[in-house]
């Protein structure tokens, strides 16, 4: 024999072991929903995840079992991640913000055997109960008595050892927030897991090293977290956690715990930039805000970016773990002027090393890097999904496991991707495409618009023409006409809407993006005063 490397497999529990070997003193703080705040350190999360590995044996779960949650971002939850995966477990985080039908749905196709749940949601569970076939046991994280989590883990010694196995055995399950249809399950890997987090630590994505102070507004049931529970302890980061997205919390937290990392979806930023005209407060410690979940409008961009912090815009799904891209800065970034960093930042950036990236067109023929031509937007790597959950309706991918975001976009030739909008969001007028992204984005940094929702409406010459729904901020009285006048300076005139409407509201989905089929739905019908 020639000689070699450590037969060593790649799975989860290396992380929290590392975390609690190397960096076990690092506080991970929780405020809860009541107000209260608690600590512990990544030796006390690994402790207390030995504790609730051996409590679900103790219930009977076996490795593959699926153990679900329905919480929201503290300690305990964390915990619950790493005892599930540890003992064997899939652990299964299910969105609290569905409809019944789909928590019903999503809890009975996964044959979750235990829940685990923040008593803010005991409506939910009385309501469902009955409902979800396969739960066995229900643990609530804050709760009092024989159920509550406390009392679960204090029966237990902590003694134990982590359940070993290929790492391509299952570790987390997570279910697509689907406008159309049942949700759709994807199982991660250890193996895909920790490649991914181990990718998130690098500079040119979250940059992560032990100095990092995290505070994820990005929910723990989302498309897990973004990686962010898994890369943080492999960095051994300080998280800060709220159960709560107040943005008079979420600052009092940034300032009081010194936070240098944060991340969440744009109606983060938007309630966090209200609350700073309102009364002067700024997070004073952020270097670092990475946006996802939809594009992020330019004059968030700006914003931040005037404020001294670096902007990450991201762009992922629940498919693919959830990173697909990530801004990095180009190697000419400090020689570029701030308008010019501001359109690099306003892409969805790079693909770290793992995955890979093409576009194509109808007809499945890849298009060149130019940054003019768009098409459907395809990717492929270890972190990337290659068949649903369940699913006898065979392989998500094609025959070179190219997988179909759904996504509209361009790529860069410096590689970096853009998105011009969802493949059923797009609007085509006169046989042209506009982008219902870029017309939101636009009409956001107008003054006095808080949101705006592009859609499509029949027009009887030109196919569709768009339309904008409009919510103004607080006090403004911004018209439609000065609305127009914005838009001109920054979009084609043909892209210009043919109305504008002012709403009170707009219908999201339960992740914060808007839910345009129910837009669509209730627009299906509308006639243009002109048409």
């Amino acid at each position: 024999m020639l000689g070699g490397m450590q037969d060593f497999e790649l799975r989860v529990p290396r992380l929290i072991d590392h975390a609690a070997r190397e960096h076990w003193g690092r506080e991970i703080v929780s405020r809860w929903a009541d107000g209260s705040e608690t600590r512990t350190t990544w030796a006390g999360i690994a402790r207390d995840a030995k504790k609730l590995a051996q409590a679900f044996e103790r219930m009977g779960l076996e490795p593959g079992d699926r153990v679900a949650t329905l919480g929201m971002n503290h300690s305990r939850h964390l915990v619950a991640w790493y005892g599930a995966i540890g003992m064997g477990g899939v652990i299964h985080t299910i969105n609290p913000r569905l409809f019944d039908e789909q928590l019903i749905y999503i809890a009975n196709h996964a044959e979750d055997r235990v829940l685990l749940y923040d008593k803010v949601f005991q409506p939910i569970v009385d309501r469902l109960r009955e409902k979800w076939t396969s739960i066995e046991h229900y643990i609530v994280f804050d709760g009092d008595g024989a159920n509550s989590f406390e009392a679960v883990i204090s029966a237990e010694d902590g003694n134990y050892a982590w359940h070993e196995g290929p790492e391509r055995d299952p570790c987390m399950l997570c279910y697509t927030s689907g406008t159309t249809g049942n949700p759709k399950g994807v199982l991660y890997t250890h193996r895909s897991t920790m490649i991914h987090a181990l990718a998130e630590m690098q500079p040119a994505v979250f940059d992560l090293d032990t100095r990092a102070v995290a505070l994820p507004v990005v929910p723990m049931f989302h498309a897990a977290a973004w990686g962010l529970p898994f890369a943080g302890a492999a960095a051994g980061i300080k998280f800060v956690y709220s159960a709560v997205n107040d943005p008079v919390v979420l600052c009092d937290l940034m300032n009081r715990e010194k936070v240098t990392h944060s991340a969440g979806v744009p109606t983060v930023w938007l309630a966090m930039f209200q609350h700073m005209d309102a009364t002067g407060e700024t997070p004073k410690y952020l270097q670092l805000v990475t946006i996802g979940g939809s594009a992020a409008p330019r004059a968030m961009i700006e914003r931040l970016m005037k404020m001294g912090v670096r902007v990450n815009h991201a762009w992922g799904m629940t498919e693919t773990s959830p990173i697909g891209t990530m801004g990095a800065r180009s190697p000419d970034w400090e020689d570029l002027t701030f308008d010019q960093k501001v359109d690099q930042v306003c892409r969805q950036g790079r693909v770290p090393w793992g995955v890979e990236l093409r576009v194509v067109d109808d007809a499945g023929v890849v298009q060149p890097r130019d940054g003019e031509s768009s098409g459907k937007l395809q990717i492929r790597g270890p972190w990337i999904i290659e068949q649903y959950f369940q699913d006898e309706s065979g392989p998500a991918v094609d025959a070179d496991n190219w997988f179909d975001t759904g996504d509209v976009a361009v790529l860069h030739p410096d590689g970096t991707m853009q998105i011009t909008d969802r493949a059923k969001d797009v609007i085509k007028s006169g046989g042209e495409w506009i982008s219902s992204v870029d017309l939101e984005n636009c009409a956001v940094g107008c003054p006095g618009v808080a949101e705006a929702a592009a859609i499509g409406v029949y027009h009887p010459k030109w196919d569709e023409r768009p339309i904008l729904l409009v919510i103004r901020k607080p006090g403004s009285e911004v018209t439609a006409d000065e609305i127009q006048a914005h838009l001109a300076n920054h979009v084609a005139k043909w892209w210009l809407p043919d109305e504008i409407h002012f709403v009170d509201s707009l219908p999201h989905t339960a992740t914060g993006k808007l839910l345009k089929t129910a837009i669509r739905e209730q627009y299906k019908d509308f006639k243009l005063a002109a048409a």
